[in-house]
């Protein structure tokens, strides 16, 4: 029996109106920043213990202003604390639906590859002969291995993956 991981339709009316809603999250969302992979290994991290130190210097920073450099600028330090705690619960919802869309996304392939072996394996024992001799070469092509060192002919990058 093929296995059956889930089951789902997404008629075209649904994908548009997803489609439109992740539009109209990304317009709400335009300021946020893109960093390169540099930029985030050198970046402060704030983990658990961070956050409640962070807290607390905001509070002591608005307690003792008078004490701070004139060029620290405690409003945007409030205000970047206040948009951290805004965008944390849209952060983990957003985390929580994504690993639900990339988890749905590996039972629908795993879905498709079992019942494409399926297949595969129904037209290699019972197709001999029954005119699906070319389906079978072109299925077959999907377990080619291929030599790790491309040869003269063969574009480079095109060698050791089954895909």
């Amino acid at each position: 029996m093929t296995q059956n991981r889930i089951s789902l339709t997404l008629d075209p009316t649904t994908v548009e109106r997803i489609l439109a809603s992740i539009t109209a999250l990304e317009a709400d969302l335009q300021q946020l920043v893109a960093l390169t992979n540099d930029e985030r290994r050198d970046l402060f991290k704030m983990g658990t213990k961070s956050q409640a130190f962070c807290t607390t210097a905001l509070s002591v920073a608005e307690q003792h202003a008078g004490l701070m450099p004139r060029d620290f600028d405690l409003a945007a330090f409030q205000q970047d604390h206040m948009a951290l705690d805004a965008l944390r619960p849209c952060s983990l919802r957003l985390a929580h639906l994504y690993q639900r869309v990339t988890d749905t996304e590996l039972a629908l392939g795993s879905d498709l590859m079992a019942a494409s072996l399926e297949v595969y394996g129904v037209i290699k024992v019972a197709g001999k002969d029954k005119g699906v001799d070319e389906a079978r070469r072109e299925l077959s092509q999907r377990f080619v291995r291929r030599n790790r060192t491309a040869s003269p002919d063969e574009p480079v990058g095109s060698s050791g993956s089954n895909g």
